[in-house]
Protein backbone atom coordinates (compact mmCIF):
# COMPACT_ATOMS: atom_id res chain seq x y z
CA UNK A 1 0.00 0.00 0.00
CA UNK A 2 1.19 3.53 -0.72
CA UNK A 3 2.24 5.30 2.44
CA UNK A 4 1.33 8.96 2.73
CA UNK A 5 3.27 11.45 4.78
CA UNK A 6 1.94 14.88 5.62
CA UNK A 7 1.88 17.00 8.75
CA UNK A 8 -1.12 19.30 8.89
CA UNK A 9 -1.15 22.12 11.40
CA UNK A 10 -4.83 23.05 10.98
CA UNK A 11 -7.90 21.81 9.09
CA UNK A 12 -8.19 23.11 5.54
CA UNK A 13 -11.06 25.47 4.73
CA UNK A 14 -12.17 26.22 1.16
CA UNK A 15 -11.20 24.40 -2.00
CA UNK A 16 -9.93 20.94 -0.93
CA UNK A 17 -7.80 20.67 -4.09
CA UNK A 18 -5.34 23.06 -2.42
CA UNK A 19 -4.92 20.63 0.48
CA UNK A 20 -4.64 17.65 -1.88
CA UNK A 21 -1.89 19.47 -3.76
CA UNK A 22 -0.02 20.15 -0.50
CA UNK A 23 -0.16 16.42 0.33
CA UNK A 24 0.97 15.47 -3.18
CA UNK A 25 3.93 17.87 -3.01
CA UNK A 26 4.88 16.58 0.46
CA UNK A 27 4.97 13.03 -0.96
CA UNK A 28 6.94 14.12 -4.05
CA UNK A 29 4.40 12.64 -6.49
CA UNK A 30 4.21 13.69 -10.12
CA UNK A 31 1.15 15.86 -10.63
CA UNK A 32 -0.53 18.44 -12.81
CA UNK A 33 -2.87 21.11 -11.49
CA UNK A 34 -5.12 21.14 -14.55
CA UNK A 35 -7.22 23.99 -13.13
CA UNK A 36 -8.30 25.61 -9.88
CA UNK A 37 -10.74 22.74 -9.25
CA UNK A 38 -8.85 19.71 -10.56
CA UNK A 39 -5.64 17.85 -9.97
CA UNK A 40 -4.12 14.81 -11.70
CA UNK A 41 -1.54 12.74 -9.82
CA UNK A 42 0.62 9.73 -10.75
CA UNK A 43 1.67 7.36 -7.97
CA UNK A 44 3.47 4.01 -8.06
CA UNK A 45 1.69 0.84 -6.99
CA UNK A 46 2.61 -2.79 -6.60
CA UNK A 47 1.15 -3.87 -9.97
CA UNK A 48 1.30 -0.65 -11.96
CA UNK A 49 1.31 3.13 -11.70
CA UNK A 50 -2.01 4.67 -10.73
CA UNK A 51 -3.52 7.89 -12.00
CA UNK A 52 -5.44 9.80 -9.34
CA UNK A 53 -7.92 12.44 -10.43
CA UNK A 54 -9.43 14.92 -7.98
CA UNK A 55 -12.24 17.27 -9.00
CA UNK A 56 -13.87 19.83 -6.69
CA UNK A 57 -17.52 20.61 -7.47
CA UNK A 58 -18.27 23.75 -5.50
CA UNK A 59 -21.95 23.79 -6.53
CA UNK A 60 -22.40 20.35 -4.95
CA UNK A 61 -19.75 20.89 -2.28
CA UNK A 62 -18.38 17.51 -3.32
CA UNK A 63 -14.91 16.19 -3.99
CA UNK A 64 -14.98 13.65 -6.81
CA UNK A 65 -12.08 11.22 -6.91
CA UNK A 66 -10.98 8.43 -9.21
CA UNK A 67 -8.01 6.08 -9.23
CA UNK A 68 -7.37 4.46 -12.58
CA UNK A 69 -4.84 1.98 -13.77
CA UNK A 70 -3.26 1.80 -17.18
CA UNK A 71 -5.15 -1.09 -18.71
CA UNK A 72 -7.01 -0.65 -21.96
CA UNK A 73 -9.88 -3.10 -22.29
CA UNK A 74 -10.35 -4.39 -25.85
CA UNK A 75 -13.92 -4.28 -27.19
CA UNK A 76 -14.15 -8.07 -27.27
CA UNK A 77 -13.50 -8.30 -23.49
CA UNK A 78 -15.78 -5.48 -22.27
CA UNK A 79 -18.91 -7.57 -21.66
CA UNK A 80 -17.05 -10.01 -19.39
CA UNK A 81 -15.30 -7.11 -17.70
CA UNK A 82 -18.70 -5.63 -16.80
CA UNK A 83 -19.49 -8.93 -15.05
CA UNK A 84 -16.22 -8.66 -13.13
CA UNK A 85 -17.02 -5.06 -12.17
CA UNK A 86 -20.31 -6.23 -10.65
CA UNK A 87 -18.54 -8.97 -8.68
CA UNK A 88 -15.86 -6.57 -7.44
CA UNK A 89 -18.38 -3.87 -6.49
CA UNK A 90 -20.28 -6.38 -4.32
CA UNK A 91 -17.15 -6.66 -2.16
CA UNK A 92 -16.61 -2.91 -1.64
CA UNK A 93 -17.81 -0.86 1.33
CA UNK A 94 -16.91 2.49 -0.21
CA UNK A 95 -16.70 3.60 -3.82
CA UNK A 96 -17.10 1.51 -6.94
CA UNK A 97 -15.23 0.30 -9.98
CA UNK A 98 -16.31 1.27 -13.46
CA UNK A 99 -15.02 1.36 -17.00
CA UNK A 100 -14.27 4.88 -18.21
CA UNK A 101 -16.06 5.35 -21.51
CA UNK A 102 -13.49 7.73 -22.95
CA UNK A 103 -10.41 5.56 -22.65
CA UNK A 104 -11.88 2.13 -21.80
CA UNK A 105 -9.76 1.64 -18.71
CA UNK A 106 -10.99 0.48 -15.29
CA UNK A 107 -10.98 2.87 -12.36
CA UNK A 108 -12.11 3.14 -8.77
CA UNK A 109 -14.40 6.11 -8.07
CA UNK A 110 -15.68 7.82 -4.98
CA UNK A 111 -17.23 11.18 -4.07
CA UNK A 112 -17.02 12.95 -0.72
CA UNK A 113 -19.97 15.19 0.09
CA UNK A 114 -18.88 18.12 2.21
CA UNK A 115 -22.06 20.18 2.64
CA UNK A 116 -22.23 21.51 6.16
CA UNK A 117 -18.59 20.73 6.91
CA UNK A 118 -16.48 23.72 7.79
CA UNK A 119 -13.27 22.00 6.65
CA UNK A 120 -11.63 18.83 5.46
CA UNK A 121 -8.53 17.38 7.05
CA UNK A 122 -5.52 15.66 5.56
CA UNK A 123 -6.70 12.44 7.27
CA UNK A 124 -9.77 12.29 5.01
CA UNK A 125 -7.64 12.80 1.89
CA UNK A 126 -5.12 10.21 3.07
CA UNK A 127 -7.91 7.70 3.78
CA UNK A 128 -9.43 8.34 0.36
CA UNK A 129 -6.14 7.64 -1.42
CA UNK A 130 -5.25 4.66 0.82
CA UNK A 131 -8.63 2.98 0.31
CA UNK A 132 -8.63 3.54 -3.45
CA UNK A 133 -5.10 2.26 -4.01
CA UNK A 134 -5.68 -0.72 -1.69
CA UNK A 135 -8.82 -1.73 -3.59
CA UNK A 136 -7.10 -1.29 -6.95
CA UNK A 137 -4.17 -3.40 -5.77
CA UNK A 138 -6.52 -6.06 -4.40
CA UNK A 139 -8.55 -6.41 -7.61
CA UNK A 140 -5.85 -5.74 -10.22
CA UNK A 141 -5.01 -9.45 -10.67
CA UNK A 142 -8.68 -10.24 -11.38
CA UNK A 143 -8.82 -7.50 -14.02
CA UNK A 144 -5.65 -8.88 -15.62
CA UNK A 145 -6.99 -12.44 -15.62
CA UNK A 146 -10.23 -11.37 -17.33
CA UNK A 147 -8.84 -8.85 -19.81
CA UNK A 148 -5.59 -10.55 -20.85
CA UNK A 149 -5.85 -14.07 -19.42
CA UNK A 150 -9.24 -14.83 -20.97
CA UNK A 151 -10.60 -16.18 -17.67
CA UNK A 152 -14.29 -15.98 -16.79
CA UNK A 153 -15.06 -13.30 -14.16
CA UNK A 154 -16.03 -15.69 -11.34
CA UNK A 155 -12.86 -17.75 -11.83
CA UNK A 156 -10.67 -14.62 -12.01
CA UNK A 157 -12.25 -13.23 -8.85
CA UNK A 158 -11.74 -16.50 -6.96
CA UNK A 159 -8.10 -16.69 -8.03
CA UNK A 160 -7.38 -13.07 -7.18
CA UNK A 161 -9.03 -13.23 -3.75
CA UNK A 162 -6.95 -16.13 -2.45
CA UNK A 163 -5.28 -15.00 0.77
CA UNK A 164 -1.76 -16.35 1.21
CA UNK A 165 -1.08 -18.41 4.33
CA UNK A 166 2.33 -18.51 5.99
CA UNK A 167 5.55 -16.93 4.88
CA UNK A 168 7.86 -17.53 1.95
Amino acid sequence: MTSLSFEESRPHVGNPIDLVEEIVIANDWAHDRAGEDELVVEIPGRWCDYRLYFLWQEELTALHFSCGFDMKVPKRRRSVLYELLALANERLWLGHFDLAAGDNSPSFRYAVLMRGLSSIGSEQIEDLVDIAVSECERFYPAFQLVVWGGKPPDEAMAAAMIDPIGEA
